[in-house]
């Protein structure tokens, strides 16, 4: 890899849009390993990589741990062990998605009731203005 393949933090930063202290933080729970000239920092393509997988595992609801964990499997075990503790994985975040999403529509629901129910009751109110008056 040339040193033109390299994207120095502040272009890592701006493609990602993430702050400086997000991707010092992933590097430290070691997430990331740039290329370190001085005090510099350079990422490559493996890099880049895996903060696309960060990003939309962050996006999907798992982890960073779950994330560092899942990374760490490819170093040990190779991809065919990876992809199959992403299909654990995958399956174990979809049913905490999935339950979510029914407290999510049952709190649509409640709320939506409560606001109609106000709207009756304000309602009610006018006309009993409206007769006064």
């Amino acid at each position: 890899m040339t040193d033109d393949d390299y994207i120095s933090f502040k272009e890592m930063c701006a493609r990602f849009d993430v702050t400086p202290r997000t991707l010092r933080y992933y590097e430290y729970i070691e997430l990331l390993s740039p290329k370190k000239e001085g005090r510099s920092r350079f990422y490559g393509a493996r890099e880049i990589a895996r903060m696309k997988l960060i990003l939309r595992g962050r996006r999907f609801g798992f982890s960073l741990e779950d994330i560092r964990q899942w990374l760490l499997i490819y170093g040990e075990k190779g991809t065919q062990e990876q992809y199959r503790v992403w299909v654990d994985l995958a399956n174990r975040q979809l049913e905490v998605l999935n339950q979510q999403r029914s407290e999510i529509d049952n709190a649509i629901t409640d709320l939506g009731e409560l606001r109609d129910e106000t709207l009756r009751l304000l309602d009610k109110m006018d006309e009993g203005d409206q007769k006064s008056a």
